[in-house]
């Protein structure tokens, strides 16, 4: 065993153990503080959290809120066979008049507009054919998802300004309609879609399978530790260890204003099993004391042999984590920026606390291998002749591989699309759930379920100018001329209503002379109606909006988006020129949506190109031979490569979660090669390409199987989580991990040995 560590080393380590009782005090006061702040890290999964904040449109969409608040929706799904039977009717009436005791929430429908139009005072039973007729009499209705072939809908606005009144008032929801959800007959069932209950159920998602794998990873350790170490002593200061890493990692985000999102659940689980890793490596070494050495002398020489390779690949995978600040997706950015904090916190706790630890409670060395342990150094004694026996085989197959895999993700042009995005939130959570389900249905029957906000800007008082009121008029029917659009809903759709109710049909004429008399009748509604309030800003009458429910799929990104509602505007422009002196852009919560999907690749490129780059910088640090900087890196790459491969082939795109696969991967297993090279080089200075490989194997082998047991059983317990991207993420990440650990075992060597061109020793 070398003795030969920087003396600087041995003497900082000596002072941090003899220091012990000052790190445990200063711990000891500093964790209830940072268990406090890590309890207040809150929820958020809203559309507006997805982009950064400079982004141009996300600005764009922060002034139109300001403006016009897009607020929180559901829709309740009246469902029967006949929508229109008296029976229905009384009960859909009755589900309204429960909303009208609920707080914060207002509704709408098409019985409450025919009760509005037609106040005769009689029961709904008793004019069921009148509203039938009604009802039927114009496409608007059909439009705007009010009435479908077997559903009245009530649409809903909740008025809340936060997640808790949001989270307070479906609740409150919930309960009002509790009775009727029991037992909705004559109903065949009523239904609730929309942005908010998917929110909190992504957020409850979110919270639940990190309470099922923290308690499943803190188990997986017990057993992972006891069997490695079988010492109770051992397994307390790995868990104390732990235990003030992921807190002080999670206070970090409360006090820099981070919120936790459906990414952010992979913090503490890359914090957790980083810092594992990193122990074991540690222990693993400390265990292997040879009989006759001093054992407070090898702790201290354990620190300072391990001190460099650990060190270089906890902030190798930090700055790589780093790199996704790229990002244009706020939750990726964020989420990098604060795995880094965490193995930057890790990192120091592992070199003072554990040290402290370790010597306070005396953890034991092995006296002798277990049964595994000597099975292990059978494979690792039989590896050096195999990788050498069958090096071209190998290295060929492993090539091939990874050709594959990088065509998987880019596609063949004209032969290959590149691999899939999934963008659409709704894509984010069980298909086989009732509320997906619900949700794609009422999507289908109204042409849609995505928005968009075409924000017309005039002159102060210009959007009641007649001219301006019919050219916003000719740009909703160009837009919905088009079908991929559902609905267009502007200041010109309460005018169709009237027309229709007043029995003059729901199209509105171009006669120029008319729309005078429109303009004067709008300005009286505005003051009468609050509902119209919300698509002309009443304070300056200068700006308005028109709502576009459409297909987002059935656009090729934000660009095509923005292009075809310019295309109308323009179309419009052209036979309406005060329109010319108007201002129109394209703005809202589903175009930050659609944006999301753009980004996804650049995050996926951008981060993983600055990951390698930085990493590779790390191993010019620790590694003097240049084949070594770049065959350190076979292992990762081939995991990544092969598992875009096996994600191809089996179907999984590339979403918001995925898409951190090739950092995540990346960043954790060149952990592996870092320490493999380290001791590799350790002995090829003074030895043959097999001693090297033996020594390597010896001293890092079972810690590199164990880490990678660690790696992927850690997310693996992302498998339990009820979100799919979640679920995929956990065990293809696993996957790759396993697969990085076999060409740690196989492609490795037989690059090695192909690069110094030697044989095993018994072969000369």
């Amino acid at each position: 065993m070398s003795r030969s560590e920087p003396t600087r080393l041995l003497s900082l380590f000596r002072r941090i153990v003899s220091w012990r009782w000052g790190f445990i005090s200063a711990y000891g006061l500093l964790f209830p503080f940072a268990l406090v702040l890590a309890l207040r890290v809150e929820s958020d999964n809203r559309i507006a959290r997805l982009i950064v904040q400079s982004d141009a449109d996300f600005l764009a969409n922060e002034s139109f809120q300001k403006l016009f608040p897009e607020g929180e929706h559901v829709v309740l799904l009246a469902e029967a066979e006949d929508p229109f039977d008296p029976g229905v009717l009384e009960r859909v009436s009755d589900i309204e008049k429960r909303l009208s005791s609920v707080p914060r929430v207002e509704s709408f429908s098409a019985l409450a507009l025919y009760r509005r139009a037609r106040p005769t005072g009689r029961a709904i039973r008793e004019e069921a054919e009148e509203f039938r007729r009604f009802a039927s009499g114009t496409d608007l209705f059909r439009q705007q998802g009010l009435v479908g072939k077997d559903f009245l809908s009530i649409p809903v606005e909740l008025k809340v300004s936060d997640v808790s009144q949001r989270n307070e008032t479906l609740a409150a929801l919930d309960r009002a309609l509790g009775p009727v959800l029991d037992s909705p007959a004559p109903l065949k069932a009523l239904r609730r879609v929309g942005g908010p209950y998917v929110d909190a159920y992504l957020e409850e998602e979110t919270a639940s399978a990190s309470r099922r794998y923290f308690p499943l990873f803190g188990l997986f350790i017990i057993a992972i530790n006891l069997a490695l170490y079988r010492s109770v002593r051992t397994l307390a200061a790995f868990l104390i260890t732990l235990s003030v890493s992921v807190t002080l990692t999670m206070a970090f985000a409360q006090a820099v204003g981070f919120v936790s999102t459906i990414v952010s659940s992979l913090v503490p689980l890359t914090v957790l099993i980083t810092c594992t890793a990193a122990l074991v490596y540690i222990q693993s070494r400390f265990a292997m004391n040879p009989e006759g050495r001093d054992l407070e002398e090898h702790q201290v020489f354990t620190l300072a042999n391990k001190f460099l390779a650990t060190s270089a690949s906890i902030f190798a995978a930090a700055i790589g984590f780093a790199a996704l600040a790229v990002s244009r997706i706020r939750p990726i950015r964020e989420m990098g920026l604060w795995v880094a904090a965490g193995l930057v916190l890790t990192w120091i706790v592992v070199f003072t606390l554990f040290p402290a630890l370790q010597r306070i409670l005396r953890t034991p060395i092995l006296p002798r291998r277990t049964a595994a342990g000597k099975l292990l150094l059978r494979y690792i004694d039989a590896l050096p002749s195999f990788s050498y026996r069958w090096r071209w085989v190998l290295l060929s197959l492993s090539l091939v591989l990874m050709i594959a895999g990088l065509l998987a993700v880019t596609g063949i042009p004209g032969r290959l699309a590149p691999m899939g995005l999934e963008t659409d939130e709704l894509d984010y959570i069980d298909r086989d759930l009732p509320l997906y389900q619900d949700t794609r249905r009422f999507e289908r029957s109204i042409g849609g379920l995505s928005v968009l906000q075409a924000w017309v800007t005039a002159g102060e008082g210009g959007i009641l100018s007649p001219e301006v009121l019919r050219g916003m008029e000719d740009f909703s029917r160009e837009l919905q001329a088009d079908p991929r659009v559902g609905s267009v809903v502007g200041p010109t759709t309460m005018l169709r209503w009237i027309s229709y109710v007043g029995g003059q049909g729901d199209q509105l004429s171009d006669d120029p002379a008319a729309w005078e008399a429109r303009a004067a009748q709008l300005e009286g509604l505005l003051l009468q109606e609050p509902a119209l309030r919300s698509t002309v800003d009443l304070s300056t009458l200068a700006n308005a909006r028109l709502t576009i429910i459409y297909q987002q799929k059935k656009f090729e990104g934000v660009d095509d988006l923005k292009s075809f509602v310019a295309k109308a505007w323009k179309q419009a422009e052209a036979s309406n020129a005060a329109l010319a002196q108007c201002r129109m852009r394209v703005v809202g919560q589903g175009l930050l949506q659609a944006k999301i999907g753009e980004y996804l690749v650049p995050t996926l490129t951008e981060s993983f190109a600055l990951t390698a780059a930085i990493i590779f910088l790390a191993f010019l640090v620790v590694f003097r031979s240049g084949a070594a900087r770049l065959m350190a890196m076979i292992p990762s790459l081939f995991a990544i490569l092969v598992m875009f491969l096996v994600m191809r082939l089996i179907g999984i795109p590339l979403n918001v979660a995925t898409i951190l696969i090739a950092s995540t991967v990346l960043g954790a297993s060149e952990n592996d090669q870092i320490h493999f090279f380290y001791h590799f080089q350790e002995k090829r200075s003074s030895g043959t390409t097999e001693e090297a490989l033996r020594h390597a194997l010896l001293i890092a082998g079972r810690a590199i199987v164990f880490a990678t047991f660690i790696n992927a059983g850690g997310f693996l317990a992302l498998a339990l989580s009820g979100l799919p991207p979640m679920r995929q993420f956990g065990i293809i990440s696993a996957s790759a991990f396993v697969l990085s650990m076999l060409a740690s075992f196989t492609a490795l060597p037989a690059a090695l040995w192909v690069f110094f061109r030697e044989a095993p020793d018994s072969a000369r």
